[in-house]
């Protein structure tokens, strides 16, 4: 544990002095709500623009830091042969593994409270109370665990040129198809259903179901988040190579 510890705050310290990561993490995001609500470039349920952008971009916070900002970062260090040395300390692989979710969770953590405090400036009134607070950190809990796994999966295998490609382009795509910013409804049939059983579109119907919709969120949606949350970040430490 106290090596797990140690490697955990030296992550957070590391993320918090790369200021590109800062841009990603924090900067673009709260753009992006900015200009989502008050614009009309997507069309959106009735209820209100932001009450249904603000859960959208809670997963894209997610989505750009569990996936891309780990992994690109963490392909880089492996480039340099910063992760070749960390192996051969008491850390190991696994607990090198951990330390980096954990890392991204505290980030998270800072993310969902400044994101908040913009979405109540431009008149967020989340729905769903003590019970839709809950929905919404285990959400968020789980789809962080999904997508760190799949991040660390591409930074394992992958050289950190064609991670870096990979990661941004993954990015892109389940930004436009997993009803992040563009409601599900609004998106072919096909794509819909497909959208559902990733970790990025499950998390963010299930925050659009317990913050915009004051609804139970479907149990579908929490085995698909319990699954990705289990089995990427288990493969990602069966596969993972440090050179």
């Amino acid at each position: 544990m106290r090596a797990w510890w140690a490697q955990t705050r030296a992550e957070v310290v590391m993320t918090v002095r790369r200021g590109e990561t800062l841009l990603l993490t924090l900067g673009i995001p709260v753009l992006l709500l900015v200009f989502f609500s008050q614009t009309h470039v997507t069309t959106t349920p009735a209820g209100g623009r932001i009450n249904f952008i603000a859960p959208g971009i809670l997963a894209l916070c997610v989505l750009s830091t569990s996936l891309v900002a780990l992994s690109i970062a963490t392909g880089f260090e492996r480039s340099y042969g910063v992760l070749r040395r960390l192996h051969v300390t008491p850390l190991g692989q696994r607990r090198m593994i951990a330390a980096k979710i954990a890392s991204v969770l505290v980030t998270e953590a800072i993310q969902v409270g400044v994101l908040s405090l913009v979405a109540f400036a431009l008149h967020w009134r989340p729905h769903g109370g003590a019970g839709g607070a809950l929905s919404t950190a285990a959400a968020l809990l789980l789809g962080s665990a999904g997508c760190a796994g799949i991040g660390l999966l591409l930074a394992g295998r992958l050289r950190a040129e064609v991670n870096l490609a990979a990661a941004n382009g993954l990015y892109l795509v389940l930004l436009l198809v997993s009803g992040i910013v563009v409601p599900l409804s609004s998106l072919p049939s096909v794509v819909r259903r497909v959208a559902l059983y990733l970790p990025s579109g499950a998390m963010a119907q299930a925050l659009h179901q317990s913050l915009g919709q004051a609804a139970a969120v479907s149990a579908s949606l929490w085995w698909t988040l319990a699954a990705w949350a289990l089995v990427a970040p288990l493969l990602a430490a069966r596969t993972f190579r440090f050179d």
